[in-house]
């Protein structure tokens, strides 16, 4: 039997986005992102390093920590991926 995700991949993508904009200008940490996306703390790296690679999240040093911080590009693709949610569960539809 095979386990079923409850979340695809966009809806982990999208936690973390509106984590990093909560965030705001200072960024937020690792630990941080993990706890409120429910996510390990290597699965929160990978996920980051796609959204960096994207241009969507940057990462910066502070002191001893790596902080994440939402770009402009990564506003605009979190507000038309919520258009998009909303649209879906308009359609009773899961993407």
């Amino acid at each position: 039997m095979s386990k079923q995700q409850y979340r695809s991949e966009m809806g982990i993508i999208a936690d973390i986005l509106g984590v990093a904009m909560d965030g705001g200008t200072q960024g937020v940490i690792i630990s941080a992102i993990s706890r409120r996306a429910n996510l390990s703390h290597y699965a929160v790296l990978e996920k980051c390093q796609k959204l960096i690679d994207a241009g969507l999240v940057e990462s910066m040093k502070s002191d001893r920590n790596r902080l994440f911080r939402v770009t402009e590009k990564g506003i605009r693709f979190s507000q038309e991926f919520q258009r998009f949610q909303g649209v879906m569960q308009g359609l009773n539809l899961r993407y």
